[in-house]
């Protein structure tokens, strides 16, 4: 039992490298219990995020991570999905898969997830459960309610950290008012352990930028 809690010391060879602002962005997660990673389309929030968490987890300073996401999507219905909770999430999840196996080695995440220290856990079964010992990455932030995140939040316990990724302008709730994500960013900030960082560089093709600037400009 000891041999399995000793913390690994020493960096964890990645395959993609967090370049000097996303380094400061992992150093405030590192720092804080709450952390919420705001920027556009292609910031590389999620990939943050993704990074951070399985650093913990290899290094065992959390025993899991823990991934949810408000099942929200933008503007098209898909419908019932068959399958196990994995596989109904798997289209939610995707993004947050697909940067964990940039990150590392494809076979050694796949037997994370089997061995249940990657968890996918819906937000709407969040109810009663206690997150404790595990880094929780929250993707798609914006889509969540006020009375979700009440709900998320309290569910935190001794040993958690938790990254919240999201953007304003890509909130995809039919109500965009309903969305607690300002809240949180605006309100919290007294909060000790909380924090906010913002990633601004575009990680995309140049093109996405120009596009997304001209999105801002007629929206505003």
């Amino acid at each position: 039992m000891e041999a399995q809690k000793k913390r690994l010391k020493g960096q964890i060879k990645f395959n993609v490298q967090l370049n000097e602002e996303q380094k400061a962005a992992k150093q405030v997660i590192i720092q804080n219990k709450i952390t919420v990673i705001k920027g556009q389309a292609g910031s590389g929030k999620s990939l943050v995020a993704a990074q951070v968490a399985l650093d913990l987890l290899f290094k065992k300073e959390v025993q899991r991570i823990i991934l949810t996401r408000p099942a929200v999507t933008s503007g098209e219905d898909i419908g019932f999905l068959p399958g196990s909770k994995e596989e109904k999430l798997a289209p939610y999840t995707a993004a947050i898969y697909d940067n964990m196996y940039r990150l590392y080695n494809k076979e050694k995440i796949d037997k994370e997830l089997e061995e249940g220290r990657i968890e996918v856990i819906p937000l709407a079964f969040m109810r009663g459960r206690n997150l404790s010992d595990c880094c929780v990455v929250v993707d798609e932030s914006q889509n969540i309610t006020s009375h979700q995140f009440e709900l998320l939040l309290g569910r935190i316990c001794v040993g958690t950290k938790m990254i919240m990724c999201g953007d304003n302008a890509q909130i995809d709730l039919k109500n965009k008012k309903e969305s607690g994500f300002h809240f949180i960013c605006t309100n919290f900030k007294e909060v000790e352990g909380f924090e906010v960082v913002t990633l601004k560089t575009n990680h995309r093709d140049p093109i996405v930028e120009d596009i997304l600037n001209i999105y801002k400009q007629y929206s505003s």
